[in-house]
């Protein structure tokens, strides 16, 4: 999952950037509202973390236009601003959710996993359940027949992707622009080469391959 952070200040995004990467996302960051306005309407991001007070341009300013566009990517607020009557603001700008500075890591984690599930119509669970799988954010590590698998970090970002995509034909370029940012130099082969790290550890047949066309996870 692809997440953009926009937000000028520098230590802070530092942080998140690490956080989030930490947790599997990956992750480009803005600093300029203006720039926010462009990239965030043409990358295929998953989720932006979206600061009020920007140089350039304000995140309401920013998070207005993208809605009027029907641009559909669930935005987070993240502002230092608590007085209810700026919320409220926030929310009727086009926001799914808002959260005040300073939070905890731990916050900001599961409220970004609450708005991901919610967008590919999961409950809020633990862990996500799909293909007969178990997965655990937390440890990154998957449950397939009560056993416990674990993950290398790529494994677990690519299967977390093809699970909250159930049933559905993903392209080797639609995982490539979600699970890559934008600096990273994408090889095409190692989309696969994860593939069948996962076929040998969860098994040859959970993840279809479509010629021509990507994979799919089976349904259970």
């Amino acid at each position: 999952m692809r997440i953009l952070i926009v937000e000028d200040n520098v230590a802070l995004a530092d942080e998140l950037t690490a956080d989030l990467k930490r947790a599997g996302y990956a992750v480009d960051w803005l600093a300029d509202g203006r720039d926010a306005l462009i990239q965030g309407a043409v990358e295929p991001y998953d989720l932006i973390l979206l600061d009020v007070g920007l140089p350039g341009k304000s995140g309401l300013e920013i998070l207005r236009e993208w809605r009027a566009t029907q641009m559909h990517c669930p935005v987070l607020i993240l502002t230092a601003r608590d007085h209810w009557a700026e919320r409220i603001e926030g929310l009727k700008a086009g926001a799914d959710d808002y959260l005040t500075k300073p939070f905890h890591p731990e916050e900001l984690q599961l409220r970004i996993q609450a708005l991901l599930r919610r967008v590919h119509g999961r409950v809020n669970q633990p862990q996500i359940h799909a293909g007969g799988l178990q997965l655990d954010e937390a440890r990154q590590c998957v449950v397939n027949d009560s056993e416990h698998i674990e993950l290398t970090a790529a494994e677990f970002s690519l299967l977390r992707y093809l699970m909250l995509h159930e049933g559905k034909i993903i392209s080797k370029t639609q995982l490539n622009d979600h699970l890559y940012n934008g600096e990273t130099e994408r090889d095409s082969n190692v989309i696969e080469v994860h593939i069948n790290h996962l076929r040998r550890k969860l098994g040859k047949d959970l993840i279809e391959t479509k010629r021509g066309q990507g994979y799919r996870l089976q349904k259970n």
